[in-house]
């Protein structure tokens, strides 16, 4: 049976994020959104009437996300009342706070995903690190625990590229994470080094050896989001796509390999950014695809110099940055340790297979934006 501090808990937090999330003001902002599409002439402009009915859409959702959270804590407070009477059972109690405490948990975290790409759709790139069989595998498996965790979640996984390793695994993979709530959001946590401990099975002496696999993930931008690519710097390889498919994808040429040559707006510094799609056997497809994954490169950098310009989370930057050590993940000792929260599991089985909530949410908690962090 659960105390009057933890009823007097859920009412506290229940009403931090009615003024956190400024309800009474979201609620205005709906109504008056929601006029504008009403116009006689709202549908005249389709892409700019699709971004309205989005703003829309994402100011409801926090309203009736608080909507639920504010029913839960009242109908545990009712529970509890009705206790004292003998009305409900303490079981029935303890089930309304349960549910309580899920709303508060679930709109709490993500009122930690208030940036506009937090919403978007996600583009994710595993690269096998030095180590030949024993990396690829790993760049495998990590591939499977990110696919197992996107199945779980109601999202979407499409491989728009895959060079397989000699033997086993993946030397490198791309694949885009699409129709569901906050994908870039939640992954965005998983940008880094990810290291693998383990006795390998690739090792005839069965000694423990150390694998590294590299994860960037980036928002997917849509055609509400406005990047500009320079059309000179572009330019078009086509390939035989490889593997499975039948004969048709021996024979036709439907892998594009696209080539931009960015070039820094401060440093002046030249880069050549290279993309190969070969999702379908349709070349045009596959250009357009490989077209859309350009631009998400060119906003995640704009999107990260903005960041780096506002200097958040300064005093957390080095643990953070692109590059550096994220996670162990060490089976024989049956520990997933996250080195920039301390945040770690011993069920190492349940990580692997897609249960990553718990590092997701210890590093949005860790590293909030500045606007949450206030």
């Amino acid at each position: 049976m659960i105390t009057a501090d933890q009823l007097k808990d859920v009412m506290d937090r229940a009403e931090k994020l009615h003024h956190y999330l400024n309800i009474d003001q979201k609620k205005v902002e709906f109504e008056e959104e929601q006029l504008r599409t009403q116009a006689p002439d709202f549908w005249d402009d389709p892409k700019r009437a699709q971004v309205q009915m989005k703003k829309v859409k994402d100011i409801e959702k926090w309203i009736k996300g608080y909507q639920s959270v504010r029913q839960s804590a009242d109908e545990l407070q009712l529970a509890f009342d009705f206790y004292k009477e003998e009305m409900v059972t303490e079981e029935e109690v303890d089930a309304d706070y349960a549910k309580a405490i899920h709303a508060i948990e679930e709109l709490e975290l993500k009122n930690m995903l208030r940036q506009e790409e937090d919403s978007m759709d996600a583009v994710m790139k595993i690269n096998s690190g030095a180590g030949g069989t024993e990396a690829q595998d790993w760049a495998q498996m990590l591939m499977r625990m990110y696919m197992r965790w996107c199945e779980a979640n109601g999202y979407k996984v499409t491989i728009t590229d895959l060079q397989p390793g000699e033997e086993v695994g993946v030397k490198s993979m791309t694949m885009t994470i699409e129709g569901g709530e906050y994908a870039y959001g939640f992954l965005k946590s998983e940008n880094g080094v990810h290291r693998l401990v383990r006795v390998s099975p690739y090792n005839a002496q069965g000694k423990r050896m150390t694998s590294f696999a590299s994860v960037f993930v980036t928002p997917l931008v849509d055609d509400t989001i406005e990047v500009y690519v320079d059309p000179a710097k572009v330019s078009w390889d086509t390939f035989r796509s490889s593997g499975a498919g039948g004969q048709n994808v021996n024979k036709v040429e439907s892998g594009v390999r696209l080539r931009y040559q960015y070039e820094d707006p401060d440093t002046g510094e030249k880069e050549e950014i290279l993309i190969e799609n070969t999702e379908t056997r349709d070349q045009p497809k596959n250009r357009a695809k490989a077209m859309q994954l350009l631009k998400s490169q060119l906003y995640d950098r704009a999107l990260k110099k903005k960041q780096e310009a506002q200097a958040k989370i300064e005093a957390g930057k080095k643990k953070i940055e692109w590059g550096s050590q994220i996670r162990s993940y060490v089976f024989d000792d049956r520990r997933v340790k996250d080195h920039r929260t301390g945040y770690q599991t011993s069920d190492v089985d349940g990580v692997m297979d897609g249960k990553i909530d718990g590092f997701i949410k210890a590093y949005l908690m860790e590293f909030p934006t500045e606007e949450e962090a206030q």
